[in-house]
């Protein structure tokens, strides 16, 4: 189907959105009259630019506060809109919407709204223009999408028909199955937009809340389907009203919003993108750093040995388990303090995943390859990190390790080949046994993008966006995971949106014995984070322990948290530069984070900083 999307739902001038728009891949284009109005550009040129980008001017809008008034008023309304046609035909523009009114003036009689609104079907359809109908969710009188098309159906003009705009339906809860009465040739137009879940002025909801299609709340699947078995034609229109997209870069803004239209269609049963599994864990977790020497000596600290180097690159391959982590000292133009720039994630089928990804628009990475290197394709996140698919020591596919050779102990930098000894004190079971997930903070701007990323790339399914607290604000958090747990990822967006120094990323190492764990850590001087004792003082109001447990905890930095389903305790290494580590056990069917106790582990943090 034709997509399109309203100027309204991007940053910046009209002619830098126009450009955005149809660079992204878009078809066609919403008007929004603010941007008309308070450009340079006269519609001639509006028109002639889109034509040179090879956009369709789709729909002109909003004409509000028409209908249902009485006779100077719609005398006025007349005379306004014909001003709108005169407009509209410089543009090239055939459709207008017409809002439900919210105006004071407005009367609740449906007849002389439809016969108000044949009135203007009659002077557009002497313009070549039609008018789509639309029930705003907060209109006087007319405020669902049933009512809307009622009026219409008793206007009945050739030149009349309704819009359908999916927040405006599923805000106020109505059921999209009646949209199967309204014969598809009366659909005039469908904008679509999602929403978080919100208890709050449906007004404001629409004005600073929506998102595109897969970065909220609402199931915008069955509107679509239902709309399009009702016989509609016309395009898939976004029309989102957001501060933070208002804020961001128009182009990257209109490649989200492109790919979500290009997964509303998919899981519509509209079309079909190339199907890929969903990966089964991570491969790898790559840190960057101009000096490595503190990430090894945690490494250690935490049992990992340096056990291969990359064949033509200055990178290290450490491991523990089936953990792995690469270190890599050629910067380049990135940042010099350690960052988590990279992470592999393990797929039964790497290059039906690297064709799933870009369909849906990802970026994929340039990657310099020697001739004997394994075919290792990767995108990048929103955030800039790269996603490698891999098949990691599988004979039926090359595998990414291939590239590395075995380094002996004696022959690493500092002596750091080898885990530190571990002290008698620590079982065997305190090992690492793999990565349980990797937490990334995202640019203030690219949050629902990452959600939808790595939904649409990943096939990860999103939880619910928490608000943690942090000594100078809220972190924003939300994790997107596979159904089983292999693969799990933490979307973090840090209270101050201009400091870096904020932008923490970290890596959870699972562990069957987390004291165990713990204790090696602290007797390597690597750790763990201090916690408050006021925490531990909490904890056991909260919760009853066996004998010496809580001490234990509190000795060693632990955390805790519980579910209906199990137990997590957690723990964490000071951060070096941007990065740091956490140590965690999950017992039974815990699936969370530990997600309560994010404040003291934030606090405690600030506190290191400083």
């Amino acid at each position: 189907m034709r997509k399109s999307i309203a100027t309204v739902s991007l940053s910046g001038p009209l002619s830098e959105k126009l450009t955005a728009i149809a660079t992204a891949g878009f078809d066609g284009v919403e008007i929004f009259e603010n941007d008309l109005l308070g450009g340079p550009l006269s519609p001639e040129e509006v028109r002639l630019r889109c034509a040179d980008l090879g956009l369709g001017i789709d729909l002109y809008q909003p004409f509000r506060d028409f209908e249902a008034v009485p006779a100077d008023v719609l005398a006025r309304n007349l005379r306004r809109a014909e001003r709108k046609f005169a407009v509209m035909e410089r543009l090239g523009a055939d459709l207008l919407l017409v809002c439900s009114s919210v105006a004071a003036d407005a009367v609740d009689d449906d007849a002389l709204a439809a016969e108000q609104l044949r009135q203007l079907a009659d002077r557009a359809a002497d313009h070549g223009i039609r008018i789509a109908y639309e029930a705003l969710a907060w209109g006087r009188h007319v405020s669902t999408y049933d009512h809307a098309w009622r009026i219409v159906e008793q206007a009945d003009h050739p030149a009349l028909g309704t819009c359908l705009d999916s927040f405006h339906i599923l805000s106020r809860g109505s059921d999209p199955k009646g949209i199967a009465d309204i014969p598809g040739e009366k659909i005039f137009f469908l904008q679509l937009a999602d929403a978080p879940l919100m208890a709050m002025d449906v007004l404001q909801w629409s004005r600073h809340y929506r998102c595109f299609p897969g970065q909220g709340g609402f199931d915008l699947a069955p509107l679509v389907a239902a709309t399009v078995r009702a016989g509609y034609q016309g395009p898939l229109s976004l029309e989102v009203f957001n501060d933070v997209f208002r804020q961001a870069a128009a182009a990257s803004t209109a490649v989200d919003a492109l790919r979500s239209l290009l997964l509303l269609e998919e899981s519509a049963g509209l079309s079909a993108l190339p199907a890929a599994p969903v990966p089964s864990g991570i491969a790898f977790a790559e840190l960057t750093a101009a000096d490595t020497e503190p990430l090894r000596g945690v490494l250690g600290a935490l049992g990992f040995a340096h056990t291969a180097r990359h064949t033509w690159k200055p990178v290290e391959l450490w491991e523990q388990g089936e953990a792995r982590i690469l270190l890599n000292t050629g910067v380049g133009g990135r940042r010099q303090g350690p960052a988590l720039t990279a992470l592999g994630v393990e797929t039964s089928a790497p290059q039906l995943a690297a064709r799933r990804a870009e369909a849906v628009l990802a970026p994929v990475v340039p990657r310099r390859r020697a001739p004997l290197d394994a075919p290792l394709d990767a995108v990048a996140a929103p955030d800039g990190t790269e996603v490698f698919f891999c098949r990691t020591g599988q004979p039926d596919y090359p595998s990414w390790t291939g590239d590395f050779t075995d380094v002996p102990p004696s022959a690493v930098p500092g002596g750091q080949g080898e885990p530190a000894p571990v002290p008698a004190s620590v079982p065997v079971s305190a090992t690492v046994r793999h990565i349980d997930h990797i937490a990334l903070t995202q640019p203030w701007h690219q949050f629902d993008e990452a959600a939808l990323f790595h939904r649409g790339v990943l096939g990860l399914a999103a939880d619910d966006s928490l608000d943690l607290a942090d000594p100078y604000g809220l972190v924003r958090s939300r994790a997107v995971a596979s159904p089983d747990g292999g693969v799990r990822i933490v979307l973090n967006v840090a209270p101050a949106p201009d400091a870096d120094d904020t932008r923490l990323q970290h890596i959870a190492l699972a562990t069957d014995d987390i004291v165990g764990a713990a204790r090696r850590l602290k007797e390597q001087g690597a750790g763990p984070l201090p916690i408050s004792a006021n925490y531990y003082d909490d904890l056991d109001a909260r919760h009853e322990f066996e004998p010496g447990r809580l001490a234990t905890l509190a000795e060693l930095g632990i955390l805790y948290d519980r579910d209906a389903d199990g137990e997590f305790y957690h723990c964490y290494t000071p951060t070096i530069g941007r990065v740091f580590f956490e140590l965690v056990q999950r017992t039974g069917g815990y699936r969370g984070y530990g997600a309560q106790n994010a404040a003291v582990r934030l606090a405690a943090q600030r506190l290191q900083q400083h």
